[in-house]
């Protein structure tokens, strides 16, 4: 007989048959529970960050305030005018700021070949055995203060510079920048003294003090260029100096650039070395080759100590420029290192 319990059961149809599609491929939340530990170090980080962040707003609007007196009785003009008599109310930071430019450009103009060129021979070419020796003398030469290279630039370099100057003036003298209407090649009585405390002097000095720290910059980030970039450009024929110019200064693009402008805001704002060097002028010189130049730190130090409590004004309103151009230059490098494709980016 069959069985009642199978009798009863009813028929069902099948089941229709599920197709699990496969879900597109995406991030996973990853989520972590932060230790106090953890903690302590984001907020120390980000305490640093905004303080650093705070101190340089202060140190601004102190400068603003402080020349905020200066501005207002000069108006536009003191972006125009060259003379500096602020107790008659006739200064300008015109003549200045051009010398700082003026020494600025000489001085990255000359250091950047020379740190790009001993970064790329200490961390492509130079003997292991040599190697952490040269690290060595660049980073000390980066320490060395800077009265010492003023020092240096008064007693000796101005001396050896003379020649090349006189030459540059006798050959080159058609170019506005190298002319030296106060001498004459050609009168046997010509003395080269004209050359003497100029910008290029003082260019050259400035050169020699942010050249280091320019080519530590570059040569700790040519070490970090990938290695299997290296030995890619190399397997697909590539020669030593083919691939140091494929692969590591691209990578090393932000390096380079980070040196160039941390030298330039050193350069910028460099005091005691171009105080001692230069022949302070108040007047726009466009000769670099002759006598007389400024820069708004070196005028700074001049006249800080017997200033009146307007002129002190007035110098505070001419480091606000110089500290407002400063930080410029830094933003600047700051958004071409993030669109370059150094460290992790690359």
């Amino acid at each position: 007989m069959p069985n009642p319990a199978v009798l009863g059961q009813v028929a069902r149809p099948p089941e229709p048959e599920v197709v699990v599609r496969p879900q597109p491929d995406s991030p996973r939340a990853i989520t972590a529970r932060l230790g106090g530990s953890d903690r302590a170090f984001g907020v120390v980080t980000h305490g640093g960050g905004v303080a650093v962040l705070l101190l340089m707003t202060l140190v601004g609007l102190f400068l603003a305030v402080r020349g905020a007196e200066a501005v207002s009785t000069a108006g536009f003009s003191f972006f125009t005018e060259q003379a500096w008599e602020p107790n008659s109310h006739r200064f300008g930071i015109a003549a200045v700021l051009f010398g700082t430019v003026t020494i600025a450009v000489i001085a990255i103009t000359v250091a950047l070949p020379l740190a790009l060129g001993t970064a790329t021979y200490i961390s492509e070419y130079a003997p292991k055995h040599l190697r952490g020796l040269l690290v060595g003398v660049v980073d000390l030469m980066a320490a060395i203060p800077s009265v010492v290279y003023g020092l240096w630039g008064m007693f000796w370099l101005e001396g050896q510079v003379l020649p090349v100057a006189q030459w540059l003036s006798t050959y080159l003298g058609w170019i506005p920048i190298f002319a030296a209407p106060q001498f004459n090649p050609d009168d046997p009585l010509a003395t080269p003294t004209v050359f003497t405390a100029s910008a290029l002097i003082a260019g050259l000095v400035v050169a020699m003090m942010v050249a280091p720290i320019a080519a530590s910059i570059m040569r700790e980030v040519f070490t970090q260029a990938p290695v299997g970039e290296r030995e890619g450009a190399l397997a697909l024929g590539s020669s030593k100096w083919g691939m140091i110019r494929t692969v590591v200064y691209p990578f090393g693009f932000g390096g380079i650039v980070g040196g160039t402008m941390l030298g330039l805001g050193r350069a910028l704002g460099e005091t005691i070395a171009v105080y001692l060097v230069i022949s302070p002028v108040f007047v726009i010189n466009w000769q670099v080759l002759t006598t007389g130049s400024n820069s708004v730190s070196a005028l700074i130090a001049l006249r800080n100590g017997e200033a009146s409590q307007f002129e002190l004004s007035a110098l505070m309103a001419a480091g606000l420029v110089l500290f407002i151009i400063t930080m410029g230059i830094n933003f600047a490098a700051g958004a071409l290192i993030q669109r370059s494709r150094s460290g992790a980016a690359s």
